[in-house]
């Protein structure tokens, strides 16, 4: 019986140097870096006990890890301590739907009905991660919650029950959502902008369907966000960054229900993902040269 061999370097160190070495510089390794995606989390009680723990839905998950084409990173709401630590490492930002509300005083908005639900946690944590991240220019998706949030981070303001206003649609999340056709049909369709950079992700159509599910909504559009779509009620449901560094996009809807499915939800993954994979790709060069 032959002994077992080692490896091939085993007891002799100058080859093994040299065999690495040369690997190295003949490129057998892939240097590319998959950028890294922040996905914040929510705090959300588990288990018999309630133990509060800190989620994201597996859909961003899945999403980072498919069109996106990066690697997720949960952030807890741990609050603003956390986003000097965290924004250095990070590629990308997917500000996450949520069933909670932003809590009002954020806005100087009246009180939440009873019953309402809200995160302080995730409020005190989201919104300096956002001003943040557009201040260092981070690549940044905010959907249904964040969509909000980045609103009320940049300084507009929410109206809290959209169904309950005069002439407006019920945009409203249907309390069963065990279905799977509830979160991906068409709820109405909304009006882009032409050559906006969601219409050309489109592929240049100004009426587009969307899966839109939610309460809440932009009252008072912040001054840095400029509206590039609206439901037919008038409600806005997609908006930009005005003079972003970077990629900074906010939806009202969810692609990361029907991305499988919808080539525009796909789409708006991928540029998305391609902003986050330059940042990674200028982050792996700096730190390389230093």
């Amino acid at each position: 019986m032959r002994p077992a061999r080692g490896p091939p370097c085993a007891g002799r160190r100058g080859n093994c140097k040299l065999s690495l070495d040369h690997a190295a510089k003949a490129g057998d390794f892939d240097t590319r870096m998959k950028p890294l995606i922040g996905i914040s989390c929510c705090v959300k009680p588990f288990g018999v006990f309630g133990t509060p723990n800190h989620a994201a839905s597996e859909s961003y998950v899945r999403v980072a890890l498919g069109p996106v084409g990066g690697i997720p990173v949960l952030l807890p709401a741990a609050g603003e301590a956390l986003v000097p630590e965290i924004l250095p490492r990070l590629d990308g930002l997917i500000l996450t739907g949520s069933r909670s509300n932003v809590r009002p005083d954020h806005y100087e908005g009246p009180p939440h009905a009873e019953g309402t639900p809200e995160d302080h946690a995730r409020d005190a944590t989201t919104l300096p991660l956002i001003r943040a991240a557009i201040a260092a220019g981070l690549p940044l998706l905010a959907i249904c919650r964040g969509f909000q949030e980045l609103n009320v981070a940049l300084g507009g303001s929410l109206d809290q029950r959209i169904q309950d206003l005069p002439g407006r649609l019920d945009h409203s999340t249907p309390a069963d959502q065990r279905f799977a056709r509830v979160r991906v049909a068409k709820a109405h369709s909304v009006r882009l902008v032409p050559e906006s950079p969601i219409a050309q992700l489109a592929g240049g159509v100004v009426d587009l369907p969307v899966n839109s599910l939610h309460n809440q909504g932009i009252a008072r559009l912040a001054p840095r966000l400029i509206a590039e779509g609206w439901a037919p009620d008038g409600t806005v449901e997609a908006v930009r960054v005005r003079d972003a560094r970077g990629f900074a996009l906010g939806v009202q809807w969810h692609p990361e229900y029907d991305w499988e499915s919808d080539p525009v939800s796909r789409s708006l993954f991928e540029a998305f993902g391609k902003a986050c994979q330059a940042w990674a790709d200028r982050r792996t060069h700096r730190a390389a040269a230093e």
